[in-house]
């Protein structure tokens, strides 16, 4: 009778312990197969884009990548996971990536739920309209009840929210959804950070154009989990051997040269 109570105790404590090695297993930062999860976007030539065929490219990608390197991990043993602008912080604080490379702007908001190391890169907010538009020239010109889009959780869209509040503000889950109401006249204008407009124009060419100055100052970081010293050192030292060794301007060239937009010299990284 002892013997098949521990029998039976024994079979009990397996049947518990196995669904929590298997969740451990699936956990963001990588499990036992050695692999690190990354988020970035899918849908942002130029930045972070799933290809048809299933491979990454773009500028976050080949700055995650770079960073992956530097971290001990080859390019097969990353798995990339989609972000959206709504999704980060939730992403990070639930462990479900090591860190996010993602358009994603450091803000003083921002830095109270997750850490970043950055600038990597240095833009600002612009518009696109379609090629024939005349009317929008820049972002006063938006103030007479245009339907601007941008997406939601995104520090452009709180801009516009907060500085033009005369502009009728869609906001969509993710930018190739404006810009396809944008393509179908559903909405006048889309606004985010140049680089990622640039990257939609370049796809299209003849299609869109970017228009008026850029009216801010976005610094793009990577994200990872608060207060986690050990791998923001991590990063910010592959950061910095990636823009001293050259790497930092051949992805630049190669993935936002095409759009047009001249390549800057590196930022200094403030954190």
């Amino acid at each position: 009778m002892t013997s098949l109570r521990y029998r039976v105790a024994a079979v009990l404590a397996l049947a518990l312990a196995l669904p929590l090695s298997l969740t451990a297993c699936g956990g963001g930062s990588g499990g036992d197969d050695g692999k690190i999860v990354i988020g970035t976007k899918f849908d942002q030539p130029g930045l972070g884009l799933k290809n048809p065929d299933g491979t990454m490219s773009g500028f976050d990608v080949d700055v995650s990548t770079y960073v992956a390197k530097e971290l001990g991990y080859s390019p097969d043993k990353i798995e990339w996971k989609e972000s959206p602008s709504a999704q980060r912080e939730t992403l990070i604080q639930n462990g479900q990536v090591t860190f996010i490379t993602a358009t994603y702007s450091i803000t003083d908001a921002r830095k109270e739920k997750v850490s970043f190391v950055g600038p990597y890169l240095v833009t600002g907010q612009s518009l696109l309209v379609k090629a024939d538009d005349t009317d929008i020239t820049g972002a006063d010109s938006l103030q007479n009840n245009k339907k601007l889009c941008s997406v939601s959780g995104s520090t452009p869209a709180q801009r516009i929210k907060d500085t033009y509040p005369g502009v009728q503000l869609q906001q969509y889950d993710t930018y190739s959804a404006c810009i396809e109401a944008l393509k179908n006249g559903a909405i006048d204008a889309v606004t985010t950070d140049e680089v990622i407009l640039a990257g939609y124009a370049a796809q299209s060419p003849g299609t869109f154009k970017l228009v008026g100055q850029p009216f801010s100052q976005e610094n793009y970081g990577i994200g990872l989990k608060k207060d986690d010293t050990d791998l923001q050192k991590k990063i910010s030292a592959a950061l910095t051997k990636m823009e001293s060794d050259g790497s930092w301007q051949a992805a630049f060239d190669k993935n936002l040269g095409p759009a047009g937009i001249p390549t800057p010299a590196p930022p200094a990284l403030a954190t």
